[in-house]
């Protein structure tokens, strides 16, 4: 199925984009403009936005990376006690 019809970019081109992706680096945030980017496009008009997202998350492999799953509690790992710095503390 024609997901955008400005790129011709289908379903199964955003699926290789997104295993590809995947793949690639285990960590990284994919988004839309990462998928049109690794396509070797660009967004145009921007009508398809929905139908597009909506294709991206049927993908299994756009699930968020575990170390930032929790970044929006501000759950950081600056933000957690260093190990090493509470145990030579209690020197």
């Amino acid at each position: 199925m024609i997901v955008c019809h400005c790129q011709n970019i289908t379903n199964q081109d955003i699926d290789v984009a997104i295993d590809w992706m995947r793949a690639a680096d285990e960590t990284t945030l994919i988004t839309p403009g990462k998928v049109y980017r690794a396509l070797g496009k660009s967004p145009d008009c921007g009508g398809c936005m929905s139908l597009f997202l909506g294709t991206m998350r049927k993908n299994d492999n756009l699930e968020v990376p575990m170390n930032l799953r929790r970044l929006r509690a501000g759950e950081t790992e600056e933000n957690q006690a260093c190990k090493a710095t509470a145990k030579s503390s209690n020197i």
